[in-house]
């Protein structure tokens, strides 16, 4: 994949202004943590760094987007807030993303534009169930938090509830651990799951598929 980098220029602005962010944060971390920061307290431009996805991967995630309706969208694991706002721009109705930590929260929020994005703050097991209750229907999802196998199926069973044959889940860091492992070889097979991409950095299930239950690996 090509990235564009004529476009979304002021969320990269962002994301270098992190970079450059020597300030530190407490990280309330429910889930597998990081694999190169060990302590709860972490400068922003190493969260920035090492915890957001690359900006072709943020541009794919808005490609996939961008193939449903994406009048209902979700991500889990807001972190610093790049990604965040690379959805929200190809959201045409509203975008709701879950975050654990306060810190991360008083970071990622947007202080102008991005009017579709709702950042919900909170353990995720409590407060997705709740969003779920609200809505009829999901229609893309980025899961990229706690990043455990317990976390991902759970996440994954709940959401599968509110989507449509034109939804589209994505997971990220799917070979992250042996346990992410574990929980993308049982995504896929899920007899919901009709098609499923594997790009290394994610995986893409879709819902609706012309042809038998197929997998295929990808190269970006």
């Amino acid at each position: 994949m090509k990235v564009h980098k004529e476009v979304d220029l002021d969320i990269e602005a962002y994301r270098n202004k992190l970079l450059n962010l020597s300030k530190t944060i407490e990280i309330q971390d429910l889930g597998a943590g990081s694999k190169r920061l060990k302590a709860s307290v972490r400068k922003v431009s190493e969260i920035t760094k090492y915890s957001t996805s690359a900006r072709k991967y943020a541009q794919l995630y808005q490609f996939f987007c961008s193939q449903t309706p994406a009048n209902q969208v979700i991500e889990l694991g807001t972190c610093v807030g790049i990604t965040s706002r690379y959805l929200s721009r190809i959201t045409v109705g509203k975008m709701y993303t879950f975050e654990a930590s306060a810190s991360l929260v008083t970071i990622a929020k947007p202080k102008s534009n991005f009017k579709n994005l709702t950042i919900v703050e909170g353990d995720i097991h409590h407060t997705l169930p709740e969003l779920l209750a609200e809505l009829n229907h999901i229609d893309f999802v980025l899961i990229d938090a706690t990043h455990t196998y317990d976390a991902t199926i759970s996440y994954f069973n709940n959401l599968v509830t509110r989507i449509l044959p034109t939804s589209i889940i994505v997971i990220g860091d799917i070979h992250w651990s042996k346990d992410m492992n574990r929980a993308w070889e049982e995504i896929k097979v899920h007899q919901m799951v009709k098609l499923s991409l594997d790009y290394f950095e994610c995986g893409i299930v879709y819902f609706d598929f012309p042809g038998p239950k197929s997998h295929y690996i990808m190269d970006l």
